[in-house]
């Protein structure tokens, strides 16, 4: 069995999910006491927090480069980094690192092109919904057309996920207001929309909309497990 690394902490409820479901994952796999191979770091979501709401993301790629290199030198065979808006600087890590990254966004698509969706709507940070570093990988690399909320839904979505998932809050209004806003993206065309934040998963499942959902935590966490057990 390959041994995952994670860079996590970004924020910590996330992280546990990731955590969880590999484990599950490797059980569900191999039977019997059989869990996974981890090798973690998990970084303070305070110091990433404010240096993306600054715009300084060359400092977030040396603290997630730095975190990378501590994994790999703890025995890692390839890294998953644990929330969708921090792969924004992959390109940077990777200059670092002789191991591979397993990118979350590529793990999505696939998971989509199995289903036969062509046209997806996306949930994230307002980083993920409106930088091209995730909506322009899935449509350039993959083919796939990406819906994105309106601007003042895109504050919403953005504020809930800062101000209330990443503090462990859950509210039965915000899971409203995202309800409302998955049914607009289905108005627009988006057959599925992305979870593409790893705490959206925390407020919002399958069982709120009849809009199909594609969670990025569990498809990438489902990556990591077969990529960790097969021969």
């Amino acid at each position: 069995m390959k041994t995952i690394g994670l860079l996590g902490g970004m924020s910590w409820e996330s992280t546990m999910s990731y955590y969880k479901s590999i484990n599950e994952g490797v059980k569900a796999n191999l039977g019997g006491l059989n869990s996974a191979k981890i090798c973690m770091y998990s970084v303070n979501f305070d110091e990433i927090e404010k240096l993306q709401h600054q715009g300084r993301w060359a400092e977030t790629a040396d603290i997630l480069s730095d975190a990378a290199l501590s994994v790999e030198k703890g025995g890692a065979d390839f890294i998953l980094i644990c929330t969708n808006t921090m792969h924004k600087v992959v390109p940077e890590i990777e200059k670092k690192i002789t191991i591979p990254i397993l990118h979350i966004a590529d793990t999505t698509a696939q998971k989509l092109l199995e289903r036969g969706v062509k046209t997806v709507g996306l949930l994230g940070t307002a980083f993920t919904m409106e930088q091209d570093f995730y909506k322009g990988r899935l449509t350039d690399k993959f083919g796939i057309d990406v819906v994105t909320p309106d601007e003042s839904d895109r504050v919403k979505v953005h504020n809930i996920i800062y101000q209330e998932l990443c503090r462990g809050e859950v509210k039965e209004e915000s899971r409203a207001v995202y309800r409302k806003i998955i049914e607009k993206l289905s108005q627009q065309g988006a057959e599925a929309v992305i979870l593409g934040c790893t705490e959206i998963a925390l407020l919002i499942q399958q069982q709120h909309t009849d809009v199909p959902l594609f969670d990025t935590t569990a498809i990438h966490a489902e990556a990591a497990v077969r990529l960790a057990t097969k021969d």
